[in-house]
């Protein structure tokens, strides 16, 4: 018997702002929506698409009345795929991300950041195709 990690669940005090911003960061769409709870991704789980292979989990964002108070045990990482490691940490501070100074190495190839509720990740390497100068004549 095997089990899928199908979904990660983040506490939130706002499940429509918090899944908002994440939305943009990961380019997922609404999947489920009920008070308190907001599902996005980029895929939908049935139950035989799961048992057809590893994909990525969902993320669901569940309403609690708690704050955030120490650093995340479990966090998220994630590689930007069509623009620089900078450009990227660009869009998501305009999109409210904070940057975090946990005291980083600064010799460090990625850049912690939180999500609009103070949820550190991880901006590490793109992935982005490297760009090519044009030729010279």
């Amino acid at each position: 018997m095997t089990s899928r990690l199908t979904e990660l669940v983040v506490d939130c005090h706002d499940p429509q702002r918090l899944p908002a911003f994440w939305r943009e960061v990961l380019d997922f769409t609404v999947l489920d929506r009920s008070e308190g709870r907001v599902e996005i991704g980029s895929w939908d789980p049935t139950a035989e698409a799961v048992r057809a292979g590893q994909m990525t989990p969902t993320l669901v964002f569940v309403q609690v009345p708690e704050s955030k108070i120490v650093k995340n045990r479990l966090h998220l990482d994630v590689n930007p795929i069509d623009a620089s490691t900078d450009d990227e940490v660009a869009r998501l501070l305009s999109l409210g991300a904070t940057t975090v100074d946990e005291g980083q190495d600064p010799a460090r190839n990625w850049t912690v950041t939180a999500d609009p509720e103070g949820n550190e990740f991880d901006v590490l390497r793109t992935l982005a195709p490297p760009t090519h100068a044009a030729p010279t004549a």
